[in-house]
């Protein structure tokens, strides 16, 4: 009788740790799902949070070549960790901000302000600039 009621246990703690697994997987799936979608939706994406200088500076390029650009903000979303831990998968790093233009990766504040200042990220957006300012 002890070894039907652990066999039980055992399958019981299984079914539970499948479930688990699998409801963290999906979760992922979805958090995926939505960072390639966003990704691949706009021109301009800029995974960000709210108070970090660097994600100010890369937002205010495209503000000076007048783009809009689509940011998610991870510190206003629920989520945010799991889309940091997705773009580490998909760029190498857990840092923000991290740009992606016409569904490549730009990379963070440092390669954004030098794209922007050799005249590549205009060029990337195919728009034509004047002489700006150094961010």
């Amino acid at each position: 009788m002890a070894a039907a009621s652990a066999r039980v246990t055992i399958t019981a703690l299984l079914l539970i740790a499948l479930a688990t697994t699998s409801l963290h997987s999906l979760q992922a799936s979805s958090v995926g799902q939505f960072v390639d979608e966003t990704i691949s939706s706009h021109s301009v994406v800029i995974f960000s949070k709210t108070y970090c200088p660097y994600c100010k500076r890369a937002k205010a390029v495209f503000k000076e070549l007048n783009q809009v650009a689509h940011v998610v903000e991870l510190d206003e979303r629920d989520d945010g960790s799991k889309i940091q831990d997705i773009l580490v998968n998909i760029v190498g790093r857990r840092t923000v901000p991290q740009v992606f233009i016409n569904g490549k990766h730009l990379g963070g504040s440092d390669e954004t302000v030098e794209a922007y200042e050799r005249g590549r990220l205009a060029k990337l957006l195919g728009i034509e600039t004047t002489d700006h300012e150094d961010l």
